[in-house]
Parts: C-alpha cells; sequence; structure tokens
C-alpha cells in the first residue's frame, strides 16, 4: 500500500513561525584524529591545527557560550550540563544511526528500537528536537521519536542536555536531546559512499519472509498493498460488519492472495548493503553568500532473530502459558534525503532546512509451541509491511539588528505516518491425538479453537506545527537577558481495523490442511451451492467496534524569561523560569454511522510554572563546579490514554491504555564537578536526584487469556546516582617507526543510577474500568523503574593519526539488567521482566587513502564480537522462563566514501 505522501504541502513554507534557535557555528579544536573527516560544513581539515566547525541549532536566542574567563570549550563554557558529539566524533564510533552514536555518551543508553533513556529514565521522559524543533513520532505506542530513523550522514552534531534551561520545553525529564542537520557548506563538496555488511546469525541463514511485490527491495510499495475495493466501500458507507447486513464474504475474498500471505522459506538471506551521496556549495550574491547542500542515502539490511518466547500466569513461574520457538526475519529498507538552503547577509543569517526519511520493515514471522499445557501444537505465521515515514521543513531566521540584541524566530511542520496493511496472522493446531484423523496434521478450522487467522489494517498520521520568537539583549556585558514565546500543535489519527475469518457451519473439515491462501481462497470463503444447500463459507467479524480508530491533540503555549549572569569572571547564574500551557485530549473517532459507545477519555488542561537555575563556578581557570535545580513534567502519549488493545509485533506483547491517566511532575537536582586539564582533555564527576510525582508506569494483567500491559500513576518515584567521565590523549610519537604521527585515545564514562517506586498502603490510583484503585494492587514497593539499568559503562580505546585520516577504534559498552516489563499482579505478584543487555565489544577502523588522486575513507567494522544474545526473562527461585531470548549475530562492516 503506497503510503499518502504529504511532501509537496510538508515543504511548502509556512508564515508561522516556531520555537527560536540558533545556528551556531564555533570554532573549537578538531579531534586531529580525524583531519580528513567531513567536518559539519562539509570541508576536510588536513592538519591538526584545523578547527572543526559544530554546528549547533537550540531554541533560545542563541548562545550557549558564555562570555568570559572560559574558554571556547562548548561542553566547559555552556552555561548548561551538555555533552556534544560532532561530526567527527560520531565518525569515529562507526554508528549508522544517531541512536547508535548517542548510545556511547554518558548516561545513555538506547533500548529497543532506537529509543534513547537518558539516567535510567524511560523514553517518555527524553526529548528529541531536529534543528531545536519538536519532531513528530510515527510509533503507535509513542510521542517521541525512535533516533534509529537518523542516518548519521544527514546529522551534523548531536547536543544532549542535562540539566533543565527554561529556553527548553517543559517535557524534560532526564533530558533534551537535540540533533542538528549539516548546514551550509564554506567550500564546495561532494562525497559518494556505498557498503556491505554480513551478520553471523542471518546472511546465509535460512529465514522466512513473502513475496509481496517487485518493489518491495526498494522500500516503496507498487500499488499491491491498497485497499482492495469491496474493503474500501465498506469503510466508506460507515456500516457496521458485524451487524448482519454487509457482504462480509465479499469483502473476505479480496484480503488474502499468495503475494502477500503466504509464508516462505528463505534458505540463503542475502548480504546487506547500503549507498550515499552528499554535496554542498555556496554563492558569492555580493554582500551575502547563499549556500546549498543535499544528501540522499539508501540502505537494505536483513536481520533474523530465532527467540524463545515463554509465557506464565503463575506467580511462582512453576507453570507455563504459552512456549514458542520464533523465527523472525526482518528486512529493512531505508530511505533518507537532506536539502538546506541558507542566506548569510552581515551578522545575519536564514536557513530552510527540509529533511525525509522513510523506514520500511518487511516481516515474515514462523513460530511453534504450546499453550496452555493442552498437549496441542500451535503454529502461527505472520506477515506484514510496516511503513514508517517522516518528513521536516524548517526555517529560521538569526538577525542582530544592534549591538547586544539579537532577535531569533523559527517556523517549521513535521508529518510523520505508519502504515501498516494486511498484516496477515494465522494460527494451525495439531492435536497429536491418535483418535483425531487429522492429529497429525496441522488444521486451520477457522473457528478460533482448532485454528484462527486474521487481516488488519492500521494507518497513523501525525502533524506537527510550531512556532517561536526570542529576543536576547546584553544589558551590561555581564548580563544577557532573554525572552521568549513558543507554541506547537500536534493532531494525531490513528486507526486499527482488524477482521476475523470465521468458518460457517458446514465448512469441509478437508480444507483445515490447506495453506493460507487456499485455506481462504475466493471460492472457499464464498462456498459452493448445490440443490440449495451451500457448502463451505467463511464470514468476516471486526473484534474492536467500540474504538478502532482515534484522534489525539496536543495544543501547547508556552512563554519564558531567563537571564545569565555573570558576576565576576568566575562565577555566573543561568536562571529563569517558563510558563506552558497545554491542552492534551484523545477522543474516538466516529467511522460508524452510529456513533461509538465510549466514553469520553478526560481533556488534561493543564499549567506549569517551570523555574530553572544552573550556577557555575570557575575554581580554577581548567576546573569549575555547578550546581542545578529544576522543575519539570512528563505527559502520557496518546495511545495510553485510549481503551483500546493494541498488539506491538517487535516486544510480541498486547497493550491497553487507561484513559485516566495524568501528567507526571519531576523535581531535578544536581552537583557537577568538572577538571579540563588540557585542550580536548577532561574529567568530570556528577551527582543527581529527581523526585518524581505521580509517575506513569506499566502494570500487566489478563484479558481473554491474554497477558496486556496497560498503564497507571504510581504514587512517587525516586532515582538518584552518580556519573564520571573522562578523556584523555597519549602522545605515541616518541616510539617511532609506524607510531610516530600517532596518539593514543581513551574515553571513558560510567553512570550508576538508582530508582525505586514509592507506594504506601493506602495509596490510590486511577485506573479505567478496574474494580480496584488500591495502588498497592497495581504497584510494589521499591521496585526499580522500568528500563533503569543500575550500571552504564562505556570505554573507547583507539590509536589515530595526528597528521592523515587513520583511525583504530575499540569499543566497550555495557549495561547491567533492567525491567522492561512488569509481571503479572497477584499475591505474591510475578517478578518482573528483566533484560539483560550484557557486554557488547565493537572494533571500528577507518583509514584515508589515495585512489587516482582522490581522496577515499575506507572503513572496516567488527559489531558484537562476544557474539552478546538479546535476553529478557523472569525468574522465582529455582523457575526461569525466557520472555523473548535469542542469539544476536557479528557484524563484518566495509564500506567506503570518495571525496571530491
Amino acid at each position: 500500500m503506497s503510503m499518502t505522501s504529504r511532501l509537496v504541502g510538508g515543504l511548502l513554507l509556512s508564515s508561522a513561525l516556531v520555537s527560536p534557535t540558533m545556528a551556531f557555528a564555533q570554532n573549537v579544536p578538531a579531534p586531529s584524529t580525524s583531519p580528513s573527516a567531513s567536518t559539519a560544513t562539509g570541508a576536510t581539515t588536513t592538519g591538526p591545527e584545523e578547527e572543526e566547525q559544530v554546528d549547533i541549532s537550540v531554541p533560545g536566542g542563541g548562545e550557549i557560550i558564555v562570555t568570559g574567563a572560559r574558554n571556547r570549550n562548548i561542553a566547559k563554557s555552556s552555561d548548561q550540563v551538555v555533552s556534544v558529539l560532532t561530526s567527527a566524533e560520531i565518525a569515529r564510533t562507526g554508528e549508522g544511526n544517531i541512536a547508535g552514536a548517542l548510545g556511547r555518551v554518558t548516561g545513555l543508553s538506547v533500548v529497543g528500537n532506537g529509543y534513547v533513556y537518558v539516567r535510567g529514565l524511560g523514553d517518555r521522559y527524553s526529548l528529541a528536537l531536529l534543528n531545536g524543533s519538536p519532531l513528530p513520532s510515527p510509533e503507535p505506542l509513542k510521542r517521541v521519536v525512535p533516533l534509529d530513523l537518523f542516518p548519521s550522514g544527514v546529522i551534523s552534531s548531536s547536543l544532549v542536555q542535562k540539566s533543565y534551561s527554561a529556553n527548553f520545553p517543559g517535557e524534560f525529564g532526564g533530558g533534551v536531546i537535540n540533533l542538528t542537520t549539516k548546514a551550509v557548506p564554506t567550500e564546495s563538496f561532494l562525497q559518494i559512499g556505498g557498503g556491505f555488511s554480513v551478520d553471523s546469525e542471518t546472511t546465509g541463514e535460512f529465514g522466512y519472509s513473502y513475496y509481496g511485490a517487485k518493489s518491495d527491495w526498494t522500500g516503496f510499495d507498487n500499488g499491491s498493498r491498497d485497499v482492495p475495493p469491496a474493503l474500501q466501500a465498506f469503510f466508506d458507507s460507515g456500516a457496521s460488519l458485524n451487524s448482519g447486513a454487509v457482504d462480509t464474504r465479499a469483502i473476505g475474498s479480496e484480503l488474502v492472495r499468495f503475494s502477500r500471505a503466504t509464508l516462505q522459506k528463505v534458505g540463503d538471506l542475502p548480504v546487506n548493503y547500503s549507498a550515499s551521496i552528499t554535496g554542498g556549495t555556496s554563492f558569492d550574491l555580493g554582500g551575502s553568500s547563499l549556500g546549498v547542500i543535499a544528501a540522499a542515502g539508501f540502505s537494505n539490511k536483513w536481520l533474523d532473530r530465532q527467540a524463545r518466547q515463554q509465557t506464565s500466569f503463575a506467580n511462582d513461574l512453576s507453570t507455563l502459558q504459552t512456549s514458542f520457538d520464533r523465527v523472525t526475519t526482518d528486512n529493512r529498507i531505508v530511505v533518507n534525503g537532506l536539502l538546506g538552503l541558507g542566506l548569510e547577509f552581515g551578522e545575519n543569517q536564514i536557513r530552510w532546512t527540509n529533511l525525509y526519511i522513510r523506514d520500511t520493515l518487511k516481516m515474515g514471522r514462523l513460530g511453534v509451541g504450546e499453550r496452555a499445557q493442552n498437549g496441542f501444537t500451535y503454529m502461527q505465521q505472520d506477515t506484514a509491511w510496516y511503513e514508517r515515514q517522516l518528513i521536516d521543513t524548517q526555517i529560521v531566521g538569526e538577525f542582530k539588528p544592534a549591538d547586544g540584541l539579537s532577535v531569533d524566530v523559527r517556523g517549521g511542520f513535521a508529518n510523520s505516518q505508519r502504515e501498516a496493511p494486511y498484516e496477515t496472522t494465522f494460527e494451525y493446531v495439531r492435536t497429536n491425538n491418535p483418535e483425531d484423523p487429522f492429529g497429525s496434521m496441522f488444521v486451520n478450522r477457522l473457528n478460533g479453537n482448532v485454528g484462527d487467522a486474521s487481516v488488519t489494517f492500521s494507518d497513523l498520521n501525525e502533524d506537527l506545527w510550531s512556532a517561536g520568537l526570542d529576543v536576547t539583549y546584553a544589558i551590561t556585558p555581564s548580563i544577557r537577558a532573554t525572552i521568549g514565546g513558543a507554541f506547537s500543535d500536534t493532531v494525531r489519527d490513528s486507526s486499527r481495523r482488524q477482521f476475523l475469518f470465521r468458518a460457517s457451519s458446514t465448512f469441509p473439515t478437508e480444507a483445515g490442511v490447506l495453506r493460507p491462501d487456499l485455506l481462504l481462497s475466493p471460492g472457499i470463503i464464498n462456498g459452493t451451492t448445490s440443490g440449495g444447500t451451500t457448502v463451505g463459507g467463511v464470514d468476516l467479524i471486526e473484534p474492536d467496534e467500540s474504538t478502532p480508530a482515534f484522534r489525539g491533540t496536543l495544543r501547547n503555549w508556552a512563554g519564558y524569561a531567563k537571564a545569565n549572569v555573570q558576576f565576576t569572571d568566575t562565577v555566573s547564574l543561568d536562571a529563569g523560569v517558563r510558563f506552558e500551557k497545554a491542552d492534551q485530549e484523545v477522543t474516538a473517532t466516529q467511522v460508524f454511522t452510529t456513533a461509538p459507545n465510549y466514553t469520553p477519555t478526560p481533556a488534561l488542561k493543564k499549567e506549569y510554572w517551570l523555574p530553572s537555575a544552573t550556577l557555575t563556578w570557575q575554581i580554577q581557570p581548567d576546573l569549575q563546579a555547578r550546581l542545578s535545580a529544576s522543575k519539570t513534567i512528563a505527559r502520557p502519549q496518546f495511545r495510553e490514554l485510549i481503551y483500546q488493545p493494541f498488539f506491538d509485533p517487535d516486544s510480541n506483547r498486547q497493550y491497553l491504555g487507561n484513559p485516566l491517566l495524568t501528567d507526571s511532575q519531576l523535581y531535578n537536582g544536581e552537583a557537577r564537578l568538572e577538571y579540563y586539564f588540557a585542550p580536548e582533555q577532561r574529567v568530570s564527576i556528577a551527582g543527581f536526584y529527581k523526585k518524581i510525582d505521580k509517575p506513569i508506569e506499566s502494570f500487566i494483567t489478563i484479558l481473554s487469556d491474554n497477558l496486556v500491559t496497560s498503564y497507571a500513576n504510581a504514587p512517587e518515584a525516586q532515582l538518584y546516582g552518580a556519573e564520571i567521565e573522562a578523556t584523555k590523549y597519549f602522545d605515541m610519537s616518541g616510539l617511532g617507526g609506524w607510531m610516530t604521527e600517532r596518539r593514543a585515545v581513551l574515553i571513558a564514562n560510567y553512570t550508576y543510577s538508582n530508582s525505586k517506586l514509592k507506594v504506601s498502603p493506602g495509596d490510590t490510583t486511577s485506573v479505567y474500568a478496574a474494580s480496584s484503585g488500591l495502588a498497592t494492587d497495581y504497584f510494589r514497593d521499591g521496585a526499580p523503574l522500568t528500563g533503569q539499568s543500575d550500571h552504564l559503562v562505556n570505554l573507547q580505546l583507539g590509536l589515530e593519526n595526528t597528521e592523515r585520516l587513520s583511525q583504530q577504534t575499540l569499543l566497550v559498552n555495557f549495561a547491567s539488567k533492567r525491567a522492561v516489563s512488569r509481571g503479572l499482579n497477584g499475591s505474591p505478584p510475578q517478578p518482573d521482566v528483566i533484560e539483560k543487555p550484557g557486554v557488547q565489544l565493537d572494533f571500528v577502523a577507518r583509514e584515508g587513502v589515495d585512489f587516482l588522486g582522490q581522496d577515499v575513507e575506507l572503513k572496516f567494522e567488527a559489531r558484537n564480537l562476544l557474539g552478546t544474545r538479546h535476553r529478557e526473562y523472569q525468574k522465582s527461585g529455582d523457575n526461569t522462563i525466557e520472555f523473548n531470548t535469542y542469539d544476536v549475530g557479528t557484524v563484518i562492516s566495509l564500506s567506503a566514501a570518495l571525496n571530491f
């Protein structure tokens, strides 16, 4: 099914202005480790004296650098606690998407498909911005965008700010991640690259897929997945499928075809490959300059997982409810494009940035296992096609009309879409009963007891408009004040229409052994009539006619004032307050002629005053201390607010919302000591504390014999911890020979965090359609927050040439176990589902060579050298179940980029 593209409309420039930022280009000492690496401007450096142009676009009137005695090191000179990944540092990690690179930053971990957790807080407490503007998410269960969508090739820098300041949106729990796209180049350049990779658990191994369409390899459907005519006519009619007045067999006979529903074994999964091109130039217009930068990329990758997936309803996990061995094969195709235009005149700049990302996943899955210990064997097969798309266009104007005065304006529009047509699921059953003539065969009776089949169509569209204005004025050389306002309007429309096939009483017994496309062929669905008697016939039902579609809206008005005061050459204070007024609402969309029978979700209309302050004391020229405190908030996700079931195939979990959720409020404090003992080198240590009032946490319940994850506000949670980081270079030139022009690199960081829920007897919570309002029935006192690891370790050990591009880097990442889902509530409750990430060992080598007079960058990557597997489990005493456990392969990649 082709995704309806709003590319043209998305790229039209609105007169609206969005959240303020500046395109800040600051010269900092370049990592001379990569003098031939592309900088943020597209130019290349040629020696250790060159400086990388670090482009950072942040909201707040501008300057993240404090004037005074401190030098130009961004982390040191910033008014706040920040970490910056420049393009050279991203390149050193070799990561293909920005989520992987951010996983190397102190206190950050990547969970699931590109969700970055800051200091142990889940993705709901992270704020992601692109060039300072908010982003919509293409994920049904999230409002934060998964950062694995962003190829590292289109990102100039990534700024992580962990201390809140009033110029950022109030939904700032653990921190903000601000991505800055590549900016206007100062020199013309062109880079063409490509590569391939092999995965020891995927490449050349067997997997499962389906034909689909000839164009599937591109990530774009050729129209074969469009909604069929009979189903489209039904959608347009507004009729109820279950009313008995709809010809469901006419609809059903169009839904299942060999190309979309028949799983096939692939005996030799192919090699992964990718290609990219980036170029830019600038034009002198006489007193002003116009710059253009464009980038495009394509990748096609396969991932095969052979997982053990088990569940238990027993409090002590002594018996299994389900146990399946499941093979899932994903073919992921990513297409991206970037177009940027910049105009500079005097000290003023206008920049227009357009970004397009399309991420398509073609999935085939086959599982065999047992359920409820009834002696039957079940075979489940799934085919799916998920299209995710992000279009973002934004314009920023940075003006300096007078000395000491700067005015920043911004306008932007972003659209995200996710379409999942023809998600097909089939379950065949083998009774293993010797008295059953079909007991040794897998059969599908299409009755829900012995066999099942369904086809689901899902669609998500989210539009986000944002606008803002900042005015900054230097009242005196030591006092700089900023006032600003921002507005954002988010509208999400989401629908999920599932259709179950149910056989008639005259369904032929022998047909149950047929493969899916024959089992649900038009002849069997419509049945055969002879002598007035109909044999066969399969009808459709829609299990959820109450809330198959909903609309979520979030409209936010904000104003703030902040000031930076340099009391002395060594003491400064950055303080401000933000006022936010937000209206958040989720309503069922009327898709039938008859209005849905659904209790409306109460609208969340909230107003907040959010203060923030950071005090910086430069104890010595290279030693400084920081103290910061703030109040921030976290809002429920749209999907969490609607009482509608949703199955997530990635996690193999079913979810159900709670319309009675409310906002969380966070109270944050931090103390930090930073020592910058040499250029580019530092050691820092920090302690932090967060109190969360009414945190949104998940719990597990049973619904229709299935484990379902839902949400409620726990009474309180606390999180505290410490982090230490160090960057050190060692001159190796004294060793002579091959080491003459080299230095060793040591980059290390460690984060300890501890979190716990505080639940006392008598505490209450609100859960929709539940018989109990006692918080102790849903949460366990002292339980950790979901997603929080006590220990995070990152280590980079490397050698690099100080005169040309030659890097060899060993990367180590460790995250201790974390709770990813709650266990089933009971007395006593089940233990939580635990993920054990373990140790990840990677090696990256980059080398610049001359090929026929052209500069070529060669890159070799070896990922997961230890073969660390993915493991999610529950454990109670001697009883252990593997919730979702599978081996993860070692990936070897080779790539080359040609620079002109």
